[in-house]
């Protein structure tokens, strides 16, 4: 069974059970805008009980029971359905989650969600949509606006500002004017919102084909500054900016990390970027990932000119070739690009062959252990990768020479 075909399945069951159950949110919104939706939440007149009556204590979660949210375990292939009752919420004290919840009505939970493109409801066995706050309209036009007033959207949850510029990029739509004011006015809030969530918007954004436009939306709304402090003088520097927002643009399908790079590139030493990241709280590959490729973008650009021994090390290494890609987004450098895409080709034992010397062999030599094993080591390599060298016989030779030395 699809996704799809067991969120039609879960507000089927529902709605016979007599109870009111659509498709919610972005499921309703994506399908309205041909797009194929990735997973699908449903919403009920039902209470948390009730669903769990309907499908069974072992076919169900309550892991957000307090915010009238049972989980409807499915499939391998269908995955989960979240089934939420339909609800109004309290005040907002820490500007995140609501401090109590009351179940409501289905026009009444439209009223409290964040975006009007994100508060229509789909029946799928009537094939209807349910519009209480003029979502296809603002759909039609290609338009990001909060339900109701802005400013209270805002100040029950922060992170519906980085929200609000993640859907008018990714869905490649305009800000509403009211809404995006609204967010100039309160960016500096931002900052009360958890870095993890922060860091789920900021990949979504720098990931997706229209990053550019993303990264145009935070500064125009003065939230670029807020979450990524190191950019602030960057933003006043129009041919450097520039040639950020264009790197960052021309990079193919890049992960969150040489996106992240790319940005921060012309601001942050790569030890910065790696307090940055961990600031963000980012997983250890993401951090490692976008510092490597900052700290040796430059040595790949040089490929062609710098010996072979310089350059193989680079290339044996796991994000060398995400390296690649974020040095040929850069531009100028096609020879360099050219040469490693080449080399990367190569197989294993062609790019990085075995060494012709160990440290055991060198003991066997009578050579003491001590400083002098690492050079003679980093030497003999040396010359092996550039071609100097080709047997072992010829490394112990130059073992001896460099241990007399």
């Amino acid at each position: 069974m699809s996704p799809r075909e067991f969120a039609y399945e879960v507000t089927k069951r529902l709605q016979e059970a007599g109870f009111e159950a659509f498709w919610a949110g972005g499921c309703v919104r994506d399908q309205l805008l041909g797009k194929s939706p990735k997973d699908y939440d449903v919403a009920t007149s039902a209470t948390p009980t009730q669903i769990a009556t309907v499908f069974g204590e072992r076919k169900t979660l309550e892991l957000g029971v307090a915010f009238g949210v049972i989980t409807v375990i499915g499939t391998k292939q269908s995955g989960n359905i979240e089934v939420a009752t339909f609800r109004c919420d309290s005040d907002y004290s820490d500007g995140r989650r609501p401090d109590s919840v009351e179940y409501s009505t289905p026009e009444m939970d439209a009223q409290r969600r964040d975006f009007t493109i994100n508060g229509l409801f789909f029946d799928p066995l009537r094939e209807q949509i349910v519009d209480f706050v003029d979502g296809q309209t603002d759909l039609e036009k290609g338009l990001v606006k909060a339900i109701g007033d802005p400013a209270q959207r805002i100040a029950e949850d922060k992170l519906r500002m980085l929200r609000a510029v993640r859907f008018a990029a990714n869905l490649d739509f305009q800000l509403d004017p009211e809404t995006k004011h609204t967010i100039k006015k309160h960016a500096s809030e931002i900052v009360i919102v958890s870095v993890e969530r922060i860091a789920v918007e900021l990949n979504r954004m720098l990931v997706n084909e229209h990053r550019r436009r993303a990264v145009e939306l935070l500064i125009e709304t003065d939230l670029l500054g807020a979450i990524l402090p190191e950019l602030a003088d960057w933003q006043e520097n129009a041919t450097q900016k520039e040639q950020v927002l264009a790197h960052l643009a021309a990079l193919a399908s890049p992960e969150f990390a040489v996106a992240l790079a790319a940005l921060m590139q012309k601001s942050v030493t790569p030890r910065e970027f790696g307090k940055l990241a961990k600031r963000l709280k980012l997983a250890n590959h993401v951090t490692d990932t976008g510092t490597w490729v900052l700290k040796n973008a430059a040595t790949l650009s040089q490929a062609t000119e710098l010996p072979w021994s310089d350059i193989q090390p680079l290339l044996i290494q796991p994000a060398c070739p995400v390296a690649v890609g974020f040095l040929e987004a850069q531009g100028g450098a096609e020879a360099a690009v050219s040469f490693c895409r080449e080399r990367l080709e190569w197989a294993a034992e062609r790019l990085n062959p075995a060494p012709l010397l160990d440290g055991n062999v060198l003991k066997n030599l009578g050579i003491q252990a001590g400083p002098v094993f690492k050079r003679i080591l980093d030497e003999t390599r040396n010359a092996q990768l550039n071609g100097e060298i080709v047997t072992q016989e010829e490394a112990i030779t130059l073992a001896h020479q460099l241990s007399s030395s």
